[in-house]
């Protein structure tokens, strides 16, 4: 099954990074996750943040307030990836 990744933010310069930081990754780890935008402030809070940019992978506010390193949203993805296994079936 194929992640859902939002972004979560109104369109400024740190959203539109954390977007292009998020892309890159997923076109390098030729992922067939989907890619949202969230720019609605209300649907924004709705996930309880305050502070934007956010990330969001499958639910799960991972990252608010900054924006991500490339390295960092590939640790994600793979932490993400690895769900589910004997040490971590948090999100089963």
């Amino acid at each position: 099954m194929s992640k859902i990744i939002k972004i979560l933010g109104t369109g400024c310069p740190n959203c539109k990074r954390t977007e292009a930081v998020v892309r890159t990754v997923l076109e390098e780890l030729k992922s067939d996750a989907t890619l949202i935008k969230v720019e609605d402030i209300q649907d924004i809070m709705a996930y309880d943040v305050m502070s934007t940019p956010a990330v969001v992978i499958d639910e799960k506010v991972v990252i608010k307030g900054r924006v991500p390193s490339f390295d960092e949203i590939k640790e994600l993805l793979k932490i993400n990836d690895s769900c589910c296994s004997e040490t971590d079936n948090s999100c089963c």
